[in-house]
């Protein structure tokens, strides 16, 4: 080579720098559970109904929403009651979608932030395509459910049931079967979708997960720690059929409290992500 000579230029070598978009989601064992204790539930009961308190208004907004949703399983009951147990399904589909705002309340409140109305009205505009296939997930469950409630009328009556809108008939001994058949199939329905509904939903709203990594990991805690989970299942049965003794009044208050209770069963069960 001469001094005249210029060397040719090197060939960039290229480099590969991940992204966010690029970094490997979490799996469902990865993501790590907290051992709870059994008072748990009662600090979760005491933690929402703080948070109700320091955002009144926009929890009893929500409470009114489940308080018509109450009103409304109450008159399709007295019109068609052959319809009540699907309209209740779909109403425990809707009931974790409409708690949603209610996290997004308890989050802006654990971050120091002042809550909103339209904040926690548009919350799950963040992770619209996660909350559909979540949606669809229990959509799909909630069709199997109203299908079998109606397989048990079928097959316990012969065409259609003569105790609208009287309680008494229905609990009737001669229609003992069929209210065995009946609560059964509520209580596998209820029961799966309460297994991948307790904290799936928060989960999606706070951490970067896909919504089948969210329902398995909800199911997960349930299947580690049953016992606190059937304990907090039962209080908010016990609480939700308390609040719907006073014509549906009580879930102004139960409901949101509730809600916001949900929050932080989610946020003491799972262990945050590094870096979070």
């Amino acid at each position: 080579m001469t001094p005249h000579d210029t060397p040719a230029p090197s060939q960039p070598i290229p480099v590969s720098i991940p992204t966010p978009e690029a970094r490997p989601a979490d799996s469902v064992f990865d993501i790590e559970l907290r051992p709870l204790p059994w008072s748990a539930p009662w600090r979760w009961l005491k933690a929402g109904w703080r948070d109700f308190r320091r955002a009144p208004a926009i929890g009893l907004f929500y409470g009114l929403c489940f308080t018509l949703m109450g009103w409304a399983v109450l008159r399709v009951f007295q019109t068609a009651p052959v319809y009540t147990l699907a309209l209740s399904a779909g109403f425990l589909l809707v009931g974790p979608f409409m708690c949603l705002g209610l996290y997004q309340v308890s989050y802006r409140l654990e971050a120091g932030e002042v809550p909103g109305l339209l904040d926690s009205l548009t919350s799950w505009r963040r992770r619209i395509s996660q909350l559909a296939i979540f949606g669809f997930v229990l959509l799909i469950l909630e069709m199997l459910w109203a299908r079998s409630a109606l397989v048990v009328f079928a097959v316990s009556f012969n065409g259609m049931p003569d105790f609208a809108g009287s309680i008494a008939k229905l609990l009737d001994l001669e229609n003992l079967g069929f209210i065995v058949a009946y609560l059964a199939v509520g209580a596998v329905f209820a029961g799966l979708i309460y297994a991948v509904c307790v904290i799936s939903i928060p989960m999606l709203l706070h951490r970067d997960t896909d919504a089948i990594t969210a329902g398995l990991t909800s199911l997960r805690l349930v299947l580690t720690q049953t016992g606190v989970m059937i304990l907090w299942g039962s209080l908010i049965t016990i609480l939700v059929v308390l609040a719907m003794i006073p014509g549906f009044a009580g879930l102004l208050v139960v409901g949101p409290v509730l809600g916001h209770a949900s929050w932080h069963a989610y946020r003491e069960a799972v262990v945050d992500a590094p870096g979070a």
